[in-house]
């Protein structure tokens, strides 16, 4: 009788441990916010709105613009609560990867790629500049554009804008050149370029090369690209981009004029930039560089973060590190998503609140999955990415599919505790854009 009595007593316990130690508990150990989620726009084919970018006014942050593939622009004035659309003209081509800032004097600038042509991969004039028009009626009518000069034969591709939080006037950008896009000749080259804006946006120097080690042109991991500036609380200029597994940073302490002559590894990307995810098309661990300008404990911070396979092929996870001494030495890296192994974390963007340093990310997030089900979560930091709370932001998860494009990045936005995130969700074959209202 005992005997027949432990082994039922052993069956439920076995029973029990299968039962709750390896069933899926939907949000398990995830903080979630008093927040609503909005949706900006919503496509009705697979050619609808992806790759968003998103920018509170400083000046005003009732005001909140934003933009998606190919050229859509959109704006709010009550916060992001509600938006209006728009699409975007220029004489010279308004051809994706938007990038939305707004400087501290309240203009408006909508990067992108050019297609003066209006014939993508075709046109010798495809993707021959990167283009930055600016708005300085809050989002109501555009310029034609301006550029930095550079070599029009070549193709010019995925910019990224800064905006000085002290200088209303200064603004940097970089991006990836390619002698041809797409070419496996071991003759064409990827380098990154810089230019800088004095006057808010209006003009710019011409493009400086500032990396010595050129990539291919494959758009892959041995591809020099993802290429965001920042200033540092010195004024000195940081450039951040990825190439052939290791994150490399370069810098100006005149203002440009001259750069390291060499720039440094700061961190492995191990497995590389561009990774596999299932359900996705492409995916990328894009680097971002920010600054803590706040006059907070950790004023003249530096910080890294980019998304990488290193933990393997089964467990993509977003990482920090961070530079106290001006981007001199760098801290080992800290993972960001605070879950267990062997789930999908990807595609993330980083930003700072000015106003007291807070670190906040957003990224795709499979942890309570195990299909490739994908929610969106938001990451925040309050001392300096020695900690970080992950909080559920999507309504609901959504299945992706390959087959549609999707973008290559997302984007948040915070200003004094108020958080605008931006993702692109996909249902069946429905591509939307949206964002979350999120205050601390």
């Amino acid at each position: 009788m005992r005997v027949r009595i432990d082994a039922k007593i052993l069956a439920f316990l076995i029973c029990s441990i299968w039962i709750f130690g390896c069933s899926q508990k939907p949000y398990r150990d995830v903080l979630k916010l008093d927040q609503k989620v909005i949706t900006i726009d919503k496509g009705a084919s697979r050619l609808g709105p992806c790759e968003p970018s998103i920018c509170i006014n400083p000046e005003n942050p009732n005001e909140v613009f934003a933009g998606a593939v190919l050229n859509h622009a959109y704006r709010s004035l009550d916060g992001g609560k509600t938006w209006e659309k728009n699409k975007l003209k220029s004489s010279y081509g308004v051809y994706g990867d938007p990038v939305v800032k707004v400087t501290k004097g309240g203009r408006v600038l909508y990067c992108h790629l050019a297609d003066p042509k209006n014939n993508p991969y075709r046109s010798k004039e495809f993707l021959d500049r990167i283009v930055v028009q600016s708005s300085s009626d809050h989002g109501r009518s555009w310029t034609d554009g301006a550029f930095p000069p550079c070599n029009h034969e070549k193709d010019q591709d995925k910019p990224w804008l800064y905006c000085s939080p002290n200088d209303s006037n200064l603004v940097l950008m970089a991006w990836t050149e390619f002698d041809k896009y797409g070419s496996s000749d071991k003759n064409d080259k990827s380098r990154i370029l810089f230019s800088q804006s004095q006057d808010g946006g209006l003009s710019w120097s011409e493009g400086k090369v500032i990396s010595t080690y050129e990539g291919d042109c494959l758009d892959g991991d041995r591809t020099t690209e993802g290429a965001p500036p920042v200033v540092g609380v010195d004024g000195t200029y940081y450039v951040v981009w990825a190439y052939d597994d290791s994150l490399y940073l370069n810098m100006s302490k005149d203002k440009g004029v001259t750069w390291l002559e060499a720039e440094r590894a700061v961190a492995p990307q191990k497995g590389g930039w561009a990774y596999e995810i299932p359900g996705i098309g492409r995916a990328n661990g894009m680097p971002v560089i920010l600054c803590d300008h706040s006059q907070g404990p950790r004023n003249g911070y530096l910080y890294i973060s980019w998304s990488d396979q290193s933990s393997g092929e089964d467990d993509t996870d977003v990482w920090m590190i961070a530079s106290f001494d001006k981007g001199v030495t760098w801290t080992e890296k800290k993972r960001v998503n605070d879950d267990e192994k062997g789930h999908h974390q990807f595609f993330s963007w980083m930003d700072i609140d000015q106003s007291n340093g807070d670190l906040y990310w957003v990224f795709y997030d499979r942890r309570n999955h195990k299909d490739v089900s994908t929610d969106v979560f938001l990451a925040r930091s309050v001392d300096g990415g020695k900690t970080f709370s992950n909080y559920i932001i999507s309504d609901a998860p959504f299945i992706p599919q390959s087959n549609v494009f999707f973008g290559d990045y997302n984007d948040i936005s915070v200003h004094h505790g108020m958080v605008r995130p931006i993702w692109t969700r996909l249902d069946e074959t429905i591509l939307s854009v949206q964002t979350s209202l999120i205050q601390f």
